[in-house]
């Protein structure tokens, strides 16, 4: 029996981010299959006016987020909206005042009600000056949750966190990869070129928003260090964010890619020797995936979608969390080793091939199921 869900969320495709993705995916899942999916979301700009499956509401820039909005409460228009249609389920997929609204009218309504937990913003707190909020966004974050009829998550190590701080009914969802898209058959020596990569020289990359929360110099020590033994290695910047201009700035020698979609983006990944990922925010981290299923080996810590999918030594390499001087080691281990960089890559190709985003949808509609049927 097909489902009526809708969707609350903050960020939503054409934005570029890891939720927007991961929403994207499920939704246009949901909607093959056969599920009457809508999607409430901040409005993208003056001439937004949805499409009849998208609902557009008000929003403001989010601070030191360029491009991304948070949405402003709208309880009486979802209350009146739900009850002139009212859904089978409501999925609430960011927690800022849009989506308590969502739940508080949910619950008034008596509509079932599901959340997901994406984002650290507790601990991105702390990379903005903020960290005296912490204990204060903490303790929202647990407050909405426990409002809900199950909290999805996409690994097991965050739902024993998650369930270890007091939230109730988390369920494992989980996260795919496009294996289609991102292919090591997608390298490309021209891309390389443009790189100034030389003959014998490899490539380091890192994917994702540049900004503090990322652990950035971390990734600039590694580099630093595997430099030494190997000079004519490059490093290779894609995305964008606050730490751009001064990561530009002070490293001159850098290959600064900027944002890039679809198969320019798989392009950049297969075309890539190695991929550094040091941060310790993510609530996943979808690059990992698509590194991975690019047969790119990884360098990370031992957290998120890393310590899910990476075995050490296998098809990457994992550091403890908070150890540099591993992840350092690792970074010049792989550099310095093509053979051992060859086997991981294809290892980490072969670990990415069976997860594709149909087991995911699918999950998805089990737990909502499940929700739907015990409220």
């Amino acid at each position: 029996m097909s489902l009526a869900i809708d969707f609350v969320t903050e960020t939503y495709p054409p934005e570029v981010n890891g939720v927007a993705m991961t929403v994207g995916r499920l939704v246009s899942g949901l909607r093959e299959r056969g599920h009457r999916v809508s999607v409430v979301r901040p409005r993208q700009g003056e001439q937004d006016t949805g499409d009849g499956q998208d609902v557009p509401v008000p929003g403001l820039p989010l601070p030191g987020y360029a491009g991304l909005r948070f949405g402003l409460p709208a309880g009486r228009r979802l209350a009146r909206m739900w009850r002139q249609r009212r859904p089978d389920l409501v999925h609430v997929v960011t927690e800022g005042p849009l989506g308590w609204s969502a739940v508080s009218v949910a619950r008034r309504l008596g509509i079932p009600v599901t959340s997901g937990f994406h984002t650290n913003f507790d601990r991105y707190s702390v990379h903005y000056g903020l960290g005296w909020m912490r204990p204060a966004v903490a303790a929202y974050l647990r407050a909405l949750h426990r409002r809900t009829h199950a909290t999805l998550v996409p690994t097991d190590a965050l739902a024993a966190d998650l369930a270890g701080e007091g939230i109730p009914r988390v369920r494992v969802v989980g996260r795919g990869v496009d294996a289609a898209r991102y292919d090591p058959a997608r390298r490309s020596a021209e891309l390389r070129a443009t790189w100034s990569v030389e003959p014998g020289g490899i490539a380091c990359l890192h994917v994702g928003r540049l900004a503090p929360e990322k652990n950035l110099v971390l990734a600039l020590k590694a580099f630093a260090a595997l430099r030494v033994r190997m000079p004519r290695a490059r490093m290779v910047w894609v995305g964008d964010g606050p730490s751009r201009a001064g990561l530009a700035a002070a490293h001159g020698d850098h290959h600064f890619a900027g944002l890039r979609h679809g198969e320019d983006l798989a392009a950049h990944y297969a075309s890539a020797d190695l991929f550094l990922f040091p941060s310790l925010t993510e609530t996943y981290g979808n690059v990992v995936a698509e590194a991975m299923a690019s047969g790119l080996p990884v360098v990370a810590y031992r957290s998120a979608a890393a310590a899910e999918l990476i075995v050490d030594g296998a098809n990457g390499r994992l550091a403890a969390p908070g150890d540099e001087m591993a992840f350092i080691a690792a970074a010049i281990d792989l550099a310095v080793d093509p053979q051992q960089r060859a086997k991981m890559a294809a290892m980490a190709r072969a670990t990415m091939l069976p997860r594709d985003w149909p087991a995911v949808v699918r999950s998805f509609e089990d737990v909502a199921r499940a929700a739907i049927t015990v409220a």
